[in-house]
């Protein structure tokens, strides 16, 4: 199905770019293409005990995508409230349950339960370090298998990642088949705390 007729299915609209907002700190809006979403909810990382948070969520494809396709918990963190009005408007069409979104900053996000924490580029490097700081401690304030993806990761993401002690990297699901051209940032990699 192309992104339009999996916005019609799910009654909920989040095709298009946004970068009204954009500054050194928190990049535009621009939503997972749906043929990756698939390629990740085939992966069996989730399920229905999954309870994912989506940083820089903005109109709620991903959480949408996944409660509809594997009955997961989700939680969309948005900064923007012009795109956060958007995915409540979302939510409200979508019918769904499972679905939550908090406008906050990804930074001052309080993790409490989640297990899964997914990320398409939101944010700079250095607010990226202080949500995994925020990840970390969770995990030490309540010990848990807790999975980290990362789609279209790039080489600063990266290279910060490698260095998170606390961090296991566990694998990678390759996307660069499902477009075209030849670009290894088609990935979502996946580490672990455990």
């Amino acid at each position: 199905m192309t992104e339009y007729e999996w916005d019609k299915k799910l009654k909920i609209h989040t095709v298009g770019r946004d970068a009204s907002n954009e500054d050194n700190h928190h990049y535009p809006y621009e939503p997972t293409p749906y043929v990756v979403l698939e390629r990740l909810a085939e992966s069996g990382y989730i399920n229905v005990n999954t309870l994912l948070v989506d940083y820089g969520c903005g109109k709620g494809r991903v959480g949408f995508f996944l409660n509809d396709r594997l009955n997961c918990k989700t939680i969309g963190i948005e900064y923007d409230e012009n795109i956060f009005e958007q995915a409540k408007s979302n939510n409200y069409s979508y019918k769904g349950d499972g679905c939550e979104f908090v406008c906050a900053s990804a930074e001052n996000y309080e993790i409490e339960s989640a297990d899964a924490f997914y990320f398409f580029n939101p944010f700079s490097i250095n607010l990226l370090q202080a949500v995994i700081g925020k990840i970390v401690q969770s995990y030490y304030n309540s010990p848990r298998t807790m999975q980290l993806f990362f789609y279209y990761p790039s080489d600063e993401y990266v290279a910060y990642l490698m260095t998170v002690a606390e961090l296991e990297f566990v694998d990678e699901i390759m996307c660069d088949d499902l477009f075209k051209g030849d670009n290894s940032r088609e990935r979502i990699l996946i580490f672990e705390l455990v």
